[in-house]
C-alpha cells in the first residue's frame, strides 16, 4: 500500500507541476487580456511642472477614467534623459512600468551622440500628444520684434544675438535648423531648462529662445516678451496671432511628439491596448480642453505603427545635423 501511495503522490505532484506550467502560460495570456488590473507607472525624464510633466499627468487622469486604474507619474530627471530611459530599459516587460517622454531622449539624444540607442530599443505604444505650442520668443530688452527683424539684424551683425538653449537637446536642434534655413549665425548659450531660459530672457542675459508657449504666455501678454514665430506648418489656433516661420519666409516645420514606450519584449496585446486607450483619451473633449488651456496644444494621437513611422521620419531628417550636435556635446 505504501508503495502504491508513493507512486500515486509522485504522479499527483508531476500532474500539479505540469498543470502549473500550463496555468502560468495561460495566466500570462490572461494577464495581457485583463491589463491593466493594477496601477501603471510611467517614468518621466523631466522635472515636475514642465510641459512633459503636464502631458503625463493629464493623460494619466483620463487613463484612469478609461481603465479604472491609476497611472502613477515618477519624475526622473538627469543625464539629458538617460536616467529615465535606462530605468525603463532595465525593468521587467510586464506592462506596468513605461516611459513617458518626448523625442528629445528617444531621437535627439541618439542623433547628438548622448545615447547609443533610440526609440527602436523600446516597444513604442503610441504618441498621445504632439507639442505644437513651441515658439521662438524674444525678450523685450532685445528690441527684436519679428522673425524677419531677427534675420536682418543677425545678417547685419553675425553672432550679436544670443540664443539660449540646452546643448544636445531639442531646442538646440531647433536653432541649428533655423540657422540652416535662414543662413544667419546666432551666438548659442548653453542655458538649460525652460525655467532657466525664462529667467535669462527676463533678465536680458539672452535675446531669444525656443520655448513652449504655455510657459511664456503671460510674459507675452504683458509685453515682457515677443513671440516671433511658431514652428507649425499651419497656425495653431491656440497661439493667438503668432505667425508660422513659413509666413516669415522660413521653410521650417518642427513639432515635438510625446511618447509612451514600454520595455522591449512587452506583450503586443498590452502595447495595442495602450494605443487604443490613447485614442479614446484624445477623443475626449475634456482632455482636449485641458491641453488647450495648459500648454496651447491641440489634441492629436498617433497609434503604434503611425508613431514608429513618424519617429523614424524625424530621426532621418535630424541626422543631417548630427555632426554639429555631436561636436557640442563632447
Amino acid at each position: 500500500m505504501k508503495k502504491f501511495e508513493k507512486i500515486f503522490l509522485m504522479g499527483l505532484c508531476a500532474a500539479t507541476i505540469l498543470s502549473g506550467c500550463g496555468g502560468k502560460k495561460d495566466g500570462g495570456k490572461d494577464a495581457a487580456a485583463v491589463w491593466p488590473n493594477k496601477p501603471v507607472e510611467v517614468v518621466l525624464h523631466a522635472s515636475a511642472g514642465g510641459d512633459t510633466d503636464f502631458n503625463a499627468r493629464t493623460f494619466g487622469e483620463f487613463f484612469e477614467k478609461e481603465t479604472k486604474k491609476p497611472m502613477v507619474v515618477t519624475n526622473m530627471p538627469g543625464a539629458s534623459g538617460l536616467a529615465a530611459t535606462e530605468s525603463i530599459k532595465g525593468t521587467p516587460a510586464n506592462g506596468y512600468k513605461a516611459l513617458f517622454t518626448h523625442s528629445g531622449p528617444l531621437v535627439v539624444n541618439y542623433v547628438s551622440g548622448i545615447s547609443d540607442y533610440d526609440f527602436k530599443e523600446f516597444d513604442v505604444a503610441c504618441i498621445p500628444a504632439i507639442d505644437g505650442g513651441s515658439v521662438l520668443v524674444a525678450s523685450k530688452k532685445s528690441g527684436i520684434t519679428s522673425l524677419k527683424d531677427l534675420i536682418e539684424k543677425s545678417q547685419a551683425n553675425p553672432e550679436s544675438i544670443i540664443y539660449g538653449t540646452e546643448f544636445g537637446g531639442f531646442s538646440h536642434l531647433q536653432v541649428l535648423i533655423l540657422q540652416d534655413k535662414t543662413g544667419v549665425k546666432l551666438k548659442l548659450a548653453d542655458i538649460g531648462s525652460t525655467s532657466e531660459k525664462v529667467t535669462n530672457l527676463l533678465g536680458g542675459r539672452i535675446d531669444v529662445a525656443s520655448i513652449a508657449y504655455g510657459s511664456i504666455k503671460d510674459y507675452v501678454e504683458n509685453g515682457d516678451m515677443v513671440a516671433l514665430a511658431q514652428y507649425n506648418g499651419e497656425r495653431n489656433p491656440y497661439l493667438g496671432d503668432v505667425p508660422t516661420a513659413k509666413e516669415s519666409g522660413v521653410d521650417m516645420e518642427m513639432n515635438n511628439p510625446y511618447i509612451i514606450a514600454f520595455p522591449k519584449g512587452t506583450d503586443p496585446v498590452i502595447v495595442a491596448k495602450m494605443s487604443e486607450i490613447a485614442e479614446k483619451v484624445v477623443g475626449t473633449p475634456e482632455y482636449a480642453e485641458k491641453l488647450k488651456v495648459g500648454f496651447s496644444q491641440q489634441a492629436k494621437v498617433l497609434t503604434t505603427e503611425e508613431a514608429k513611422v513618424y519617429l523614424q521620419k524625424i530621426e532621418d531628417e535630424y541626422m543631417q545635423y548630427k555632426d554639429v550636435l555631436r561636436n557640442t556635446t563632447k
